[in-house]
């Protein structure tokens, strides 16, 4: 009783396994099956040409009968010309034999022919039905990529809706975290490189008035222009950047009897 039980539960899931290889891939166990089946039918299909090389032996056996019967029918018409009944009667004995062997190979051949067309049409029909059931494997092969396609963009269709809960949502947030991020940095780098312009820009001014001064101051001591056309006014000239611009107060006079006295 528990081996029975042991063995049936095995069994059941061997079913099992197999029913799950069977549903895995059916378009696989299909073209298994058909190529089985085509197996059977080119073992079919030499059977029948066997069975032909039976049919064409019968058939030249029949030829045989047919060739004895005639010349036995001949020598015994010509051994009946010469009186010879003795002879005449053993060969029509053996013309009789000859046309009941002819008999039975007919019959035989007869039936041979009809098996064999027979098997002719059951192949032929057998082949035609392979060849349905090739289209409809590539249909049904075709039509489960298909549909198996048309589920996934189902899917697909519905995860491209850019929402924070779908995993494209979360892709975009990665994707705009990283887009800012690379924007600040090249905010950043921006806004140093402004860093201490005015600075720079007010030494390249200085610098450039400090040329033109000195350049004024040549053009004034090489006589090429006077110190009014060159801008420089007198005090500047002759008492140097130092001096202010405040007028020089003329010397005091001394008084006569200071001299005289002294």
């Amino acid at each position: 009783m528990i081996f029975s039980k042991i063995g049936k539960a095995i069994r059941a899931q061997m079913n099992k396994l197999a029913n799950y290889f069977w549903s895995k891939d059916p378009i696989a166990q299909m073209q298994y099956e058909y190529d089985k089946a085509v197996e059977t039918l080119k073992e079919g299909r030499i059977g029948l040409e066997q069975y032909r090389a039976l049919v064409e032996r019968v058939t030249r056996q029949v030829q045989t009968n047919e060739k004895t019967i005639a010349q036995l029918t001949a020598k015994t018409k010509a051994y009946l010309k010469a009186n010879d009944r003795v002879t005449a009667g053993n060969l029509a004995i053996e013309l009789q034999k000859a046309k009941t062997e002819l008999e039975e190979n007919r019959q035989q051949l007869a039936m041979h022919e009809k098996a064999y067309d027979n098997n002719v049409e059951k192949i032929k029909f057998a082949s035609k039905k392979l060849a349905d059931v090739r289209l409809k494997i590539k249909k049904y092969e075709a039509d489960l990529k298909m549909s198996s396609a048309e589920a996934e963009l189902a899917r697909l269709s519905q995860s491209f809706n850019f929402d924070v809960t779908t995993d494209f949502g979360e892709l975009e947030n990665v994707i705009q975290e990283k887009i800012d991020r690379n924007r600040s940095v090249a905010r950043v780098a921006a806004d140093l490189s402004g860093e201490g312009l005015e600075k720079i820009a007010a030494e390249k001014n200085m610098e450039k008035a400090l040329a033109e001064d000195t350049l004024a101051q040549f053009e004034v001591e090489m006589g090429l222009k006077t110190a009014e056309t060159a801008g420089i006014k007198a005090a500047d000239k002759s008492l140097g950047p130092e001096i202010s611009e405040k007028a020089i107060e003329p010397v005091p006079e001394v008084p006569e009897k200071l001299t005289e006295t002294h």
